[in-house]
């Protein structure tokens, strides 16, 4: 193909936003002086534009920028757009009260440092000074998404500041019948501004440099009286010496050089008149000098339409004109080198259609909102004008998004409808009659305002980049090349059949069959109704052939050829020389199809740079727009095309098809060109089809997802920003994924460095263009639009683009089932996803997508692919949280693993785990011992335990059979057991179900055992002292179900750390490790001792029911320490009864009882009252029933009580006491006394002595003498007195001894004196009978 892109027709391409107008800030001037006096007219809507000195350089911070307005009555409109970058606060609307704008009355000139924006209405003349984005962003390299516009600090400006404003003199004054005017700031900074006079010729007003304080000048320009002649428009003349009318200017314009500016004024006389300001004196320029000159070039003629605005460059003119019909026409022409005068064509973008076919299946409400919210047919500011007119509510609906407004005008049609309804009742015909009737009324509305908006008012063209736009009411559009085959097919019949054959194909003959084939084309194209076109659009959208429906739409077309335009094609067609090679190349320009990848690395300096090229908003719309365009034409291509090929083998004329052997070749291009234009379709499709605004969450959670996949690096899944204005879904794709590929393409293959590389327009959008068709390409291996759609959840939409994919592309396949099931997954229907998931592993190892799928990470065990894909499927469906399907495609996934033990581990443990989730225990256990890895199977097996225990399903886990696990079960039982709290886990009594129910009583009974212990030691609480003695009795249980001579157990280590595999070694407080404990004697307990330990538990439990706090110490104590505890709580008879179990002595009993009677004897009526508690527990031999017994009295019988009752060798018990009492100092009780006199009075003799109670002893050694003598034996228990006769008696000599010594060192009392004497009296009465019975024996023995 001829790279003629100079020479080839051009499209429009709104710049049109979708979303809510941009927000505009409204500044009102009110000029002193200025009145809306009776001369001030209105001049007509006017536009224009600025392109930036630098705007086509690559590392400018004004790259791609430019700034346009719009002028009515008193109100000036300005906007800077940038391709690059979304500019913040770009537009203003600036009100000069009491003024009219001239049109074409605002002139932007750039310094170095400032922006200055002069204005000329037809009372002031206004000078605006703004920053230079230069200074306002110091960095070369752009990559940011946003930034400051140029009008950011706009509110800053004094406009009332009198140095930035004049009034128009009223001397000369403004002329009234000329709205010229020029404007420029010399090199100095002074602003100028050139106007008509109103006496004829040109007057100058000067404002000084805005930093510099000075006088504002008027100067009048009059001809030289020296100078006669000057330069006519394209030929010298002389002038006359007066001035009329006739040299009023009607056009001003300025040119500058360095120091130099001439103004060139065109008169009413048809005269072009020059001016040179230098020296800041303006002069008139002549020729004679020879230093300036005209030159003519071209003449150039066009039709007789009415002229708007025409721009000029180097080579080219641009003219915009309005034809007799209103309608709008743009052409270009290079008059250097268009040698027949050929002006170019410019395809502009007509207005929606007028009428909206409805068909009688469909809702009338549905179409119109469809046609009146297709992308790129209305703009939103129609839209919003139409519906504040149709709703009179324009105060009240503003600024509205996309999804907004098309409620709102929902709203506001049926509110209209049901408003005229005045019956009740009507059929379902009239209503839709109504709905009809009322949305074609506002659809006329939105026509209208769409109309209003559309009408161009300028041309804009930037000498730097070479690019073109038509400024309009309402928004901006952009001319960009059209493509050869578009250009060919979009050309009017009298241009095609003056096409330059050689600028189409180097072969004229090819050329030539081209140029016919595309009329032929034309001829179809035209000849198809809407009924024929639908025909084909329903086709493709329910997956139909093509050829069917272009074989239906030939014989519809042959069928009501009225016109003979059949013969016409059939006349073409013989001009044609090779059919077949000609449709074929016309297929092969338009098949993006390529196994290229477009990608290339390039340095960070140039990634940088080129990181916001074309990623504005307008620059996005743009591209896309285009795209759009050319699918939508090319399906019409590809339809003709089709029709004309199934004419070329219904005609079967061997003169055509050059002989039945080329029949097959026909054939072939029919199956070429069906998914061409099925791929077209499917483009022209995403093109219009709305993205979907999605939440922050939503796009976070479909992040998390992708991250299992790891796919978030990828630069297709980038989640796309929330944008306020609606975008297409390509839109999304270019602006997110597909622009960074397609630039860094095309400056990959640049060898100039970038700081000398200049941005042409033409060229780099055509180019952007023809990369992104391939991106979308669907039968090209890359995959990243489906890929994008997937990241930026937009799956609605992804699912609708595999529907229309799926039946004819073949390639990509398994990545589009991949993509379809990720789609079933967010919408809840995970069976289909499944099935989905699996049709695709098939492809797995055959395609890019799923081969970055599969892609192992470092260290990760390698696999099959298609094992690897089953991984990352099922880690998508568990985060997902499908239990099922992950368990389904697990054991679909075993099947393929079947010699690889691992994979088969993992999946086996995978299918374990979720079956467990579900609750399926059984299948979770069969999962666990068919996994072939030992380590995972111990695992899963705990895993097993834990969660069963926790949800309390312990008969499934004390019945599974666990073969060859039995071992591995139980140490996991334990150490659980012994790692975790007793009290909130029952592992001790699982593992005792578990010994229980295999009839392993033993086992049962020490895991019963070792749980009481722990229970002691661990749980010092009454419900822990509770579940110890069960547990003693659960163990007494186990112990006497087996054979006495197997009834033991082996002592569980009191204390133990239990030894668990891989725990960390113990450590000293000073960091080093303990000694691992010697090796200790095994202890064995029988049933015997098992019984103790129970009887000790029922007593620690019932001294902790009666003192609660002793619970805290009591769960681990000894028996002796137990003996204590009770007789501090007042148990005596527990006491007794726990000594004589473990055969303790009762002496700390009766050392108890003996202190608390002390205590009682001696205490208050509180004490009283608290005794009674602990007597109450301890049962007395025999009941006093007079009211009179005290708990002194009862505390003193229980200690008598228990001396009679439990007998001690050498009468211990009454020694402990009577000492107790006599160590606090309390007299003997005389039941005590008596009842030790009878049973060892030397003992007692000597308690006397050993405390001092010297008179008591006396006493009691006189009582014993008589009693010996046989005075009160009885109460001595001396059942005969001293005789010779009776048996022999003793006296306690020492003690008494002891008690003489004592009294006769204290006879200085006379009581002891007196003691002394009786006892020595009564030991010499006593020794008398002694000699006596002696004597008495030894005669009767004698």
């Amino acid at each position: 193909m001829a790279a003629a892109l100079a020479e080839r027709s051009c499209l429009e391409l709104s710049g049109a936003e979708r979303g809510p107008r941009r927000r505009v800030r409204e500044l009102v001037l009110s000029p002193p002086g200025a009145n809306a006096g009776p001369g001030a007219g209105r001049y007509p809507d006017s536009a224009g534009g600025f392109c930036y000195q630098e705007s086509a350089q690559l590392v400018s911070v004004t790259r791609n920028r430019f700034i346009h307005w719009t002028t009515s009555g008193d109100t000036l409109e300005l906007v800077e757009e940038s391709l690059d970058i979304n500019l913040l606060n770009n537009a203003i609307r600036l009100k000069i009260q009491n003024c009219s704008l001239l049109p074409r009355g605002v002139h932007v000139c750039e310094t170095q440092n400032l922006v200055v924006i002069l204005i000329v209405t037809n009372q002031t003349v206004h000078r605006l000074v703004l920053p230079h984005p230069a200074r306002m962003y110091r960095s070369e390299l752009i990559t940011e998404s946003q930034m400051q516009s140029v009008f950011t600090d706009i509110g800053k400006v004094n406009f009332r500041d009198p140095s930035n404003y004049h009034m128009i003199p009223a001397i000369p004054g403004l002329a009234s019948n000329s709205t010229a005017s020029a404007a420029w700031l010399s090199s100095d900074g002074e602003a100028l501004f050139a106007l008509p006079s109103a006496s004829g010729g040109i007057f100058v007003i000067k404002l000084p440099p805005h930093d510099v304080h000075g006088m504002v000048s008027v100067v009048e320009l009059k001809q030289s009286s020296v100078m006669q002649r000057l330069l006519t428009g394209w030929m010298p003349t002389a002038i006359r010496g007066d001035q009329g009318p006739l040299d009023l200017p009607v056009s001003l314009s300025v040119h500058c050089l360095e120091h130099d500016a001439f103004l060139f004024a065109l008169c009413l006389d048809h005269k072009l008149r020059m001016w040179s300001y230098k020296f800041c004196v303006f002069q008139l320029v002549s020729t004679e000098s020879n230093r300036y000159s005209i030159d003519h070039i071209s003449s150039l003629f066009t039709s007789q339409e009415t002229l708007v605005d025409f721009a000029l460059t180097s080579a080219e003119i641009w003219a915009l004109w309005h034809d007799e019909e209103n309608q709008t026409v743009v052409k270009y022409i290079n008059f250097e080198q268009n040698i027949a005068g050929q002006w170019n064509q410019v395809f502009v973008q007509p207005l929606p259609e007028e009428d909206v076919n409805i068909r009688d299946d469909q809702d009338p409400r549905e179409i119109y909102l469809e046609s009146l919210f297709m992308p790129g047919r209305f703009t939103n500011a129609a839209l919003l004008k139409a519906l504040q007119i149709f709703s009179r509510e324009g105060e009240r609906i503003m600024d509205l998004t996309w999804d907004e407004l098309k409620k709102e005008v929902t709203l506001a049609v049926e509110n209209e409808l049901q408003g005229s309804v005045t019956e009740y009742e009507f059929s379902q015909e009239e209503f839709r009659q109504l709905q009809v009737e009322f949305w074609s009324k506002f659809y006329a509305c939105c026509l209208q305002y769409q109309e209003a908006l559309s009408r161009p008012l300028a041309l804009h063209l930037n000498p730097y980049t070479n690019m073109v736009c038509l400024l309009k009411k309402g928004f901006l559009s952009f001319l960009v090349p059209c493509s050869l085959v578009d250009h060919l097919y979009l050309l009017p019949d009298e241009h095609l059949l003056t096409e330059d054959d050689s600028t189409i194909f180097d072969d004229l003959e090819m050329s030539r069959d081209v140029v016919c084939l595309v009329q032929c084309l034309r001829l179809i194209g035209e000849s198809i109704s809407q009924e024929m076109a639908f025909v084909m659009e329903m086709a493709c959208s329910r997956l139909q052939p093509p050829e069917k429906a272009a074989e239906q739409i030939l014989e519809d077309l042959i069928a009501n050829d009225t016109e003979n335009v059949m013969e016409d094609i059939h006349s073409k067609l013989q001009e044609i020389r090779n059919p077949v090679h000609a449709i074929g190349v016309l297929i092969r320009e338009m098949d993006y199809e390529t196994e290229l990848e477009m990608e290339k690395a390039q340095t960070l300096n140039v990634r940088m740079n080129l990181s916001q090229l074309y990623g504005s908003g307008t620059a996005v719309n743009v591209v896309c727009r285009g795209v759009c365009k050319i699918a939508t034409t090319r399906f019409l291509i590809c339809r003709d095309l089709l029709i004309l090929q199934q004419l070329l083998l219904r005609l079967g004329d061997a003169m055509i098809l050059g002989g039945g052997q080329l029949f097959q070749s026909q054939q072939d291009l029919l199956h070429r060109t069906s998914p061409l234009l099925l791929s077209y379709y499917l483009i022209r499709w995403a093109s219009q089809c709305l993205a979907s605004d999605i939440p922050i969450d939503t796009l976070e959670s479909n992040l998390q997802h992708l991250s299992v996949l790891e796919l978030t690096d990828t630069a297709a899944l980038t989640p796309h920003k929330l944008v306020s204005s609606p975008q297409t879904i390509v839109e999304l794709f270019f602006q997110e994924v597909a622009r960074k590929h397609i630039i860094a393409h095309l400056f990959s293959q640049s060898n100039t460095s970038l700081s000398e590389t200049s941005l042409n327009w033409p060229h780099l959008i055509t180019a952007v263009a023809s990369d992104l068709l391939p991106l979308l390409w669907p039968s090209n291996p890359g995959f990243l639009f489906p890929e994008c759609l997937m990241g930026s959840c937009q799956y609605t939409q992804l699912q609708e683009y595999i529907r229309l994919l799926q039946p004819w592309c073949h390639v990509n396949v398994g990545s589009c089932r991949f993509l379809m099931g990720r789609c079933y997954l967010v919408m809840g229907e995970g069976h289909k996803a499944l099935d989905c998931f699996c049709q695709a592993a098939s492809e797995v190892g055959k395609e890019e997508f799923l081969d970055r799928l599969i892609r192992a990470e470092d260290g990760e065990m390698a696999s099959t692919p298609r094992l690897q894909y089953y991984d990352k499927v099922l880690r998508l469906l568990d985060v997902v949280g499908l239990p099922e399907l992950v368990i389904q495609l697990a054991t679909l996934a075993i099947t393929e693993a079947a010699d690889d033990w691992r994979s088969q581990a993992t999946l086996r443990t995978c299918i374990f785990k979720h079956h467990l989730d579900l609750g399926h225990n059984s299948q979770a256990y069969e999962a666990l011992t068919q996994n072939p890895d030992a380590s995972r199977q111990l695992d899963c097996l705990r895993q097993l335990v834990v969660v069963l225990c926790e949800r309390s399903q312990l008969q499934d886990l004390v019945e599974f059979p666990y073969v060859n696990l039995h071992n591995e079960v139980v140490g996991i039982i334990e150490s659980r057991a012994r790692a975790v709290d007793l009290m909130t886990h029952n592992y001790y009594e699982l593992l005792y179900a578990f010994h229980i129910y295999r009839h392993n009583y033993r086992k049962a009974g020490t895991v019963m055992f070792e749980y009481g212990m722990r229970l002691g030691r661990e749980v010092r609480t009454l419900r822990g002292l509770q579940k110890q003695g069960n547990c003693y009795l659960a163990a007494i249980n186990c112990l006497q179900l087996i054979r006495p001579e197997y009834a033991w157990i082996v002592q569980p280590t009191s204390g133990a750390v239990y030894e668990r595999p891989g725990a960390s070694p113990k450590r000293s407080h000073d960091g080093e490790c303990t000694a691992v404990p010697t090796a200790r004697q095994i202890e064995i307990l029988d049933l015997e001792d098992l019984e103790k330990e129970c009887m000790l538990s029922r007593i620690r439990l019932t001294l902790a029911q009666h003192e609660p706090s002793a619970a805290a110490v009591a769960g681990s104590s000894s028996p002796e320490e137990m003996v204590a505890l009770l007789v501090q709580a007042g148990l005596f008879d527990t006491a007794v009864s726990l000594c004589q179990t473990f055969k303790l002595p009762l002496t700390p009993v009766f050392e108890g009882l003996a202190f608390k009677c002390i205590k009682l004897q001696y205490g208050g009526e509180a004490a009283q009252a608290e005794a009674w508690d602990w007597l109450a527990t301890n049962q007395l031999c025999s009941v006093i029933t007079t009211k009179e017994s005290s708990a002194t009295d009862e505390a003193w019988r229980l200690l008598s009580s228990y001396l009679d009752r439990y007998k001690s060798q050498n009468h211990l018990y009454h020694h402990c006491v009577i000492n107790k009492l006599l160590s606090h100092g309390v007299p003997l009780p005389n039941w005590l006394i008596n009842s030790y006199k009878k049973v060892d009075v030397a003992e007692l003799l000597r308690l006397y002595l050993n405390y001092a109670l010297l008179e008591e002893a006396a006493d009691l050694v006189l009582e014993y003498v008589d009693a010996l003598l046989g005075k009160g034996n009885e109460h001595f228990g001396i059942e005969r007195p001293l005789s010779s006769i009776a048996p022999v008696v003793w006296l306690p000599y020492s003690a008494i001894d002891q008690l003489l010594q004592a009294l006769g060192e204290n006879m200085t009392n006379h009581h002891s004196i007196v003691l002394y004497q009786k006892v020595h009296d009564k030991l010499e009465e006593y020794q008398q009978k002694v000699d006596m019975a002696t004597r008495d024996l030894l005669y009767r023995r004698n």
